[in-house]
């Protein structure tokens, strides 16, 4: 790491012409591995994002919109396919005959972090034999080099899960994802702007089609000054502090991230973990995190059989009918989620009765695994203290 940081980015950013800013927005929801992949928000994201494109004076002919959307619908037009060909051709072809000074990548969708600790980015044409993707870190090398002129500066948005290849479990591997690249510069300024850290779900709200960090940051995006090339560092500061409080209310455990690759610069901020709970807590259950709990509950509603009221409980009917008699039951899914998950754990085996009741009405693989990550954390977590 060098000195210190280039602030030029922050004083130009204003200056940017918006005739002069180009934008590739990916939001994808369905996939050709079917609707266990569907993930519901990403291309309402990906328009709320061209719409302040828009508003800040970047012109149409300058964004490239490419979307996979669950539900075919006429609202959703004038956009390109979301596919592995049709986004490399945009990333190796297209791109290099635009000009400008400011280059916005937005993507939305399912990821994984591979083992050489890329995240990989699925195209709405992946299955599960054939997980066709971008190399996320491989695309900002190319568009770092110089097969890319001009575009110094670079503001990337990736709402993405980071979870771990090896825990999915999937009977192949990961096919290559890389991008040429040319040779290397010292122009660039890349500012990676991430949802969540290594080995994180990025959380979804399956019920207003969202993804929770897509839309915390284009809410601030919408206040922030410097037009359509706003200072990326202040933006992450107000996504991360909408986060942090995020995280002391229990909603949400997901640390956004953001990588600086400037001249002589290279830096990557996470958000500032919460402080580890004491094990032996002076009140009652103070030796408990709530961490896990949080976890298992934004795993469960990853689900789509969550937000439907009919299906959840279908799933309770899976239950043992004791359990479900003391259980406090609510229209909106986070509580009702929550008052079933606590009533089931007053039974050693109640949160996995959990488990294969979700698993068995949706045995999504990706969505199994974390939820099983995430009960076995949370049930360590309230293990009594030695």
């Amino acid at each position: 790491m060098s000195a210190g940081p280039d602030r030029s980015a922050a004083v130009a950013g204003a200056d940017v012409d918006p005739a002069r800013v180009v934008a590739l927005v990916v939001g994808v929801e369905a996939y050709a591995a079917g609707p266990r992949w569907t993930l519901p928000g990403p291309v309402r994201d990906a328009l709320r994002f061209r719409d302040w494109l828009r508003s800040t004076g970047v012109p149409d002919a300058n964004i490239l919109l490419h979307l996979a959307p669950a539900e075919r619908t006429d609202a959703v037009t004038g956009h390109r396919d979301a596919d592995h060909e049709t986004l490399r051709r945009v990333l190796v072809h297209e791109l290099p005959t635009r000009q400008g000074d400011m280059l916005w990548i937005w993507w939305g969708g399912h990821g994984v972090l591979d083992r050489d600790e890329h995240l990989r980015l699925y195209c709405a044409d992946a299955t599960d034999a054939d997980r066709r993707n971008i190399d996320l870190e491989s695309a900002r090398r190319r568009l770092s080099s110089d097969v890319l002129p001009g575009f110094e500066q670079q503001n990337w948005v990736v709402d993405a899960c980071q979870t771990f290849e090896e825990r999915h479990r999937s009977a192949v591997t990961i096919p290559d994802g890389s991008l040429p690249a040319g040779q290397r510069l010292r122009v660039h300024r890349q500012s990676v702007l991430l949802a969540a850290d290594r080995g994180q779900r990025a959380a979804n709200d399956p019920v207003r089609g969202q993804g929770v960090f897509s839309d915390i940051l284009l809410r601030e995006l919408a206040v922030l000054p410097g037009g359509p090339a706003p200072d990326p560092e202040a933006l992450f500061a107000a996504v991360r502090g909408r986060f942090d409080r995020l995280r002391a209310e229990g909603s949400h455990s997901q640390l956004p991230t953001l990588q600086l690759h400037h001249p002589g610069h290279t830096e990557h901020l996470p958000a500032p973990p919460a402080p580890p709970a004491p094990r032996n807590g002076g009140g009652p259950g103070g030796g408990r995190a709530a961490g896990g709990l949080v976890r298992v509950v934004d795993a469960l509603l990853a689900y789509p059989l969550m937000s439907d009221r009919d299906e959840r409980q279908a799933m309770v009917a899976e239950l043992d009918p004791v359990l479900v008699a003391r259980m406090p039951r609510h229209v909106v899914p986070r509580t009702d989620v929550l008052g079933i998950l606590r009533t089931l754990r007053r039974r050693p085996e109640g949160p996995w009765d959990l488990y294969r009741a979700v698993t068995l009405l949706d045995d999504d693989p990706d969505r199994a695994a974390e939820l099983e990550e995430a009960l076995r954390e949370f049930l360590a977590e309230n293990r009594p203290a030695p």
